[in-house]
């Protein structure tokens, strides 16, 4: 049923009623009189397309008497929205563009009021609403990832423990830029790992052993983080700990892993199942004036997926390739 004291066409006016049909227009109008489940481009009453005898006629009804786009008296013509819809015997809502489809806002945006989408009275789903895309992307965990990194930094560094951070923090304190949405990574000795342990522990931080028996985990300001003695199979070393680069992550310095050893742990993780070279291409873009690629290649020969990488960093010039060998009788 039609609410004549609503059928102001004015801008700002309240918003249309949903009508029988179940279809919802753009602002909510409907064309009086559909049945529900009213087909597209079904004629009504045996009528032909366009608007032929059968087909209920009503205001803002194109095609039925009075000629095309004429209104019957007794209200004016429904107000044209952004969305257009050609319903049942071929009738359209006056104003509308032909060959509207079905649903399809305009303007680009999704259906369901995604940005882009008419907002309005009677339209649902507008930005942050149901069908918005508000809450699409992930939180940025940046600062309480870098806050759990620093307590446990300063509690290793007060024990005396050698340790360098390692992994996406790492690549981030040597100036890599990027927003932290992984756990921290520090590489300590296998020998340090009960007494690790222990002063955690003692300092209220929460410690658990997994079943990889090269690892440790300890949660610090909701984070996860990892205390690694072997990096991809690789014990870590004192001499691997010595050539850590002191730098400040977030006002604290702290040991971080050199930065050819940093990509040469990331190259050696490559495997069937984890080879992500999108995630580890940043950083050998950003470091590599740094880092000792000849040294990465004579350690990885053989492994197809680093060497698979390194070829990868060749084609985009992110490092020249290697010199040809010398041809031996």
């Amino acid at each position: 049923m039609r609410n004549h004291s609503q059928d102001a066409t004015q801008p700002g006016g309240p918003a249309e009623p949903s009508g029988p049909t179940g279809l919802r227009l753009a602002g909510g109008r409907a064309v009086e009189g559909e049945p529900d489940g009213a087909l597209l481009g079904a004629p009504m009453g045996g009528g032909a397309a366009g608007g032929s005898p059968g087909g209920p006629t009503g205001p803002g009804v194109t095609g039925g008497p009075g000629g095309p786009g004429a209104t019957q008296p007794g209200g004016p013509a429904e107000p044209s929205g952004p969305t257009g819809l050609r319903l049942a015997g071929g009738r359209a809502v006056e104003g509308e563009p032909d060959g509207a489809l079905l649903g399809a806002p305009m303007g680009g945006g999704a259906a369901g009021g995604s940005p882009g989408g008419p907002t309005g009275p009677g339209v649902t789903g507008g930005p942050g609403g149901p069908g918005g895309l508000s809450g699409s992307h992930p939180p940025d965990r940046t600062q309480s990832i870098l806050e759990a990194t620093k307590q446990v930094a300063g509690l290793l560094k007060s024990t005396g423990h050698p340790f360098a951070l390692a992994g996406s923090v790492a690549a981030y304190a040597h100036g890599v830029p990027q927003s932290l949405q992984h756990d921290t990574d520090f590489a300590i000795l296998r020998e340090d790992a009960e007494a690790i342990t222990q002063d955690l522990e003692a300092a209220g931080i929460q410690v658990r052993v997994p079943p990889e028996d090269w690892l440790i985990k300890a949660r610090s300001h909701g984070e996860e983080i990892d205390l690694i003695f072997e990096l991809a199979r690789h014990p870590v070393t004192r001499e691997l700990l010595d050539r850590a680069h002191i730098l400040p992550v977030d006002s604290v310095r702290m040991p971080v892993l050199a930065p050819t050893d940093l990509v040469g742990s990331l190259l050696a993780a490559f495997s069937e199942h984890h080879c992500d070279f999108g995630a580890v291409l940043p950083i050998a873009r950003t470091l590599r004036e740094k880092i000792d690629w000849d040294l990465l290649r004579r350690e990885n020969e053989g492994s197809p997926m680093p060497e698979a990488f390194l070829y990868l960093l060749e084609r985009l010039n992110v490092i020249e390739p290697p010199e040809p060998r010398e041809a031996t009788s």
